[in-house]
């Protein structure tokens, strides 16, 4: 799968910078020494002024990816593979997560990154920092726009509560002690308790030094794995680029090939001068990792052999294909839908107010991100005539099972058995995805007071009882999340949006009625549209002005009350958080049945796959880290145009047009007219006969895999993966 990537390339006159190349405890290639402090100011000015050193990578069209979101173990079994691609590396490097180049990459949670030098440089992507800045931007200084740069190490800006960095240290099969031999007995629902009670008891004895410890289910819970990893709570912004270089194009280019975009930025991790992770402290230092990535001199060329290593998120090409038509004619349409209203609702109000615009301005960019995806793999999927292709592949997958009878013994049954939850689901899918939408989520205060109430309930357990997202070990992050809320809750907004939602709900039909609601707003099926938006601003107007939780005290004063205490409080948003709870509850029991049914039928599907598919197989993304590999390489020409694998500064000059998103800064196109005017760079690049921007490569990833180094056979960094194109989103299914 195509992928874009902004092109590192560091020139000769600035290789001092970097320190001399010092053999580590890795066979993939040098380390060099990032310098930071007085020699990062300068460094970092050269990108900002003319954004000459970066070339980003995206994956790209119709050009045959190189398959395989990988484990790191998995790598060493594709060596021939890889050796037939030029590779001249050891591949067992990339299994050593405590070596080079892996011990050097790491998770924002959400985004991939990497250390760049030994004083705890990170490189990531500009959308990856947007929280950061809208954390630390006001009206008057509103950092999303105008980008950022600290001359001094005092001068870093805290990226506020809740954002950390993950180091992975150790990934270990638990495959046994989570599901070991299955009880043919046991009921789905205690299937599902027991797998939960083990998975717990693995956490905790992998936390018990210090470590950050989960464990994820792989192959549809054929497999399970413990990851343990560093936690640095410490991290602070050290450089992005203004808008006009760090989204170019915006939603104008989003997915789209050819690209000019700047998507990158740094951050640095801080701990106690002890070396130990700690809370945000002045006394803090820089965090100082066993390895971190040399940059190539050189960048990427056509046809070169590259690596992404990061976390994708989640893709669903093993699941049944029932389940990815339901997603295909249900779920990614009512998407469209949704983030198209939500987009209009959000940018007219921002459109009213800097304020505001700033509070919501993540928010509309990830719903627009979302919406172009929803819209490409729908497209793919009907269009191109994938969702056929991929049911084909089923059929395939049943006949075989259908031609032996110990096949058909053994998964015969599965397939009908998981299409059977998929059906329950669908009945009841539209209000559930309502309920979670309106109190599942962190970003409004119905969602605050929901997480409140709730942890109230669970603090009354014993902490092995919690629910594993209540536990004691979460209750930082929970309050965290809660006081970054502050710097993106908007009353106007929230209001606006859930408006939306309510008349959603007013019109969902007998059989799926939310009664709580219904009775609190004075809703009832068939109600004329008028009567309903009356009803539900008189219930919004009653809600939002008996509610404290939109001040932050508010918030977190909730933290530690018992249920009765909040109650006692009478605030409308913690009552009605109480009247909904039943129904959640609800809800979640259904959850955790199906859970269970799918523990019990999800490896034996694993298992027919797997046989029937034959070789090596990557499993579903789940957000741990992975590898892929592939080739810088354009696509083939479309209605006559050319579509390289690399664009240069003159696509820069040819799309700026001073106005947003195209508003490239007056220093960066001084620069290139500067160059174009006879100024010397060692970032030009004779075969292009201009400076590189972004290149293509045919590296398999999805979201999450954003900021992820993208390395060279010495396991350098040539660029940063920042997006897919449009026509390949559908590899996410098939």
């Amino acid at each position: 799968m195509p992928k874009a990537a902004i092109n590192l390339q560091i020139p000769g006159n600035f290789a001092g910078l970097f320190g001399k190349a010092r053999p580590r405890q890795s066979t993939v290639g040098p380390v060099a020494r990032l310098a930071a402090g007085r020699w990062l100011a300068p460094l970092l000015r050269t990108y900002a002024a003319a954004c000459l050193p970066l070339v980003l990578v995206v994956t790209a069209g119709p050009a045959s990816a190189d398959e395989g979101m990988w484990m790191p173990q998995q790598i060493p079994a594709l060596g021939a593979k890889l050796k037939a691609l030029g590779f001249t590396g050891d591949p067992g490097a990339f299994a050593d997560l405590t070596g080079q180049p892996m011990g050097a990459i790491v998770s924002l949670g959400g985004c991939s990154a990497s250390f760049v030098s030994a004083d705890g440089l990170i490189a990531t992507n500009h959308h990856c920092v947007q929280a950061a800045l809208q954390f630390n931007s006001t009206a008057g200084r509103n950092l999303m726009e105008q980008g950022f740069l600290a001359k001094t190490r005092a001068e870093e800006l805290w990226n506020g509560p809740g954002s950390r960095v993950f180091v992975t240290v150790s990934v270990t099969d638990v495959s046994d002690e989570i599901i070991g031999k299955p009880d043919p007995d046991l009921t789905d629902r205690a299937r599902f308790d027991a797998v939960e009670a083990r998975v717990k008891e693995r956490v905790a004895a992998g936390e018990k030094d210090g470590l950050r410890c989960s464990v994820s289910s792989f192959f549809e819970g054929k497999k399970w794995f413990e990851i343990r990893q560093m936690e640095i709570e410490d991290v602070r912004l050290v450089y992005a680029p203004a808008a006009g270089i760090g989204n170019f194009g915006g939603e104008v280019d989003n997915w789209q090939w050819p690209r000019h975009t700047g998507d990158f930025s740094f951050y640095r991790a801080y701990v106690s001068p002890a070396g130990k992770s700690v809370a945000f402290s002045k006394d803090n230092v820089p965090y100082k990792p066993k390895h971190w990535l040399r940059i190539s001199s050189q960048g990427a060329s056509p046809g070169e052999l590259v690596f992404v290593a990061g976390y994708p998120g989640r893709t669903a090409r093993l699941s049944p294909y029932a389940e990815v038509r339901q997603s295909v004619e249900w779920s990614l349409p009512r998407t469209i839908k949704r983030n198209t209203d939500q987009i209009a609702i959000l940018e007219k109000l921002a459109g009213q107010d800097k304020e505001t615009a700033i509070r919501v301005s993540t928010r509309i960019r990830g719903l627009n991100n979302s919406l172009t995806k929803a819209k490409g793999i729908i497209a793919s999927m009907n269009q191109r005539g994938l969702l056929a292709e991929r049911e084909a592949h089923e059929k395939l997958l049943l006949a075989w099972i259908a031609a032996d009878p110990k096949r058909k013994s053994d998964y015969g049954d599965v397939l009908p058995a998981l299409n059977v939850l998929v059906e329950e689901r669908a009945k009841t899918r539209e209000r559930d995805s309502l309920v979670a939408e309106l109190f599942g989520g962190s970003g409004s205060v119905i969602g605050s007071a929901q997480m409140l109430y709730r942890l109230s309930i669970e603090r009354s357990k014993p902490d092995a009882q919690r629910d594993p997202a209540f536990q004691q070990r979460d209750w930082s992050r929970l309050r965290e999340a809660q006081d970054r809320l502050q710097r993106s809750l908007d009353v106007k907004a929230d209001r606006a949006l859930m408006t939306y939602a309510l008349a959603e709900v007013a019109k969902l039909p007998a059989g799926q009625r939310i009664d709580v609601l219904d009775e609190q707003i004075g809703l009832e099926a068939g109600m004329n549209e008028a009567a309903c938006a009356r009803a539900i601003d008189a219930f919004l107007g009653r809600l939002l002005s008996g509610t404290r939780l939109y001040q932050k005290d508010g918030r977190l004063a909730g933290f530690d009350m018992a249920t009765a205490e909040l109650l006692a409080t009478n605030d409308t948003a913690i009552n009605l958080s109480a009247a909904i709870y039943p129904l959640m509850e609800a809800l979640r029991e259904k959850t955790k049945q199906r859970s269970g049914t799918i523990y019990r039928l999800g490896p034996r599907f694993a298992e027919a796959l797997l046989a029937h598919g034959g070789g090596a197989v990557a499993p579903d993304a789940n957000g741990t880290l992975r590898v892929t590999y592939g080739q810088v390489m354009g696509v083939p020409p479309r209605d006559g145009q050319p579509n390289p694998a690399q664009t240069t500064l003159q696509g820069i000059v040819d799309k700026a047009t001073g106005v947003s998103p195209f508003n490239a800064p007056a220093a960066e196109l001084a620069a290139i007219g500067a160059l174009r005017a006879g100024k010397k760079t060692p970032y030009f690049d004779p075969k292009l006969n201009d400076v590189p921007v972004d290149f293509l490569s045919t590296v398999d990833t999805t979201g999450g895999n954003s900021g992820s180094a993208t390395l060279n056979s010495k396991g350098e960094i040539v660029g940063f993966l920042f997006d897919g194109t449009y026509d390949t989103v559908a590899s996410d299914f098939l």
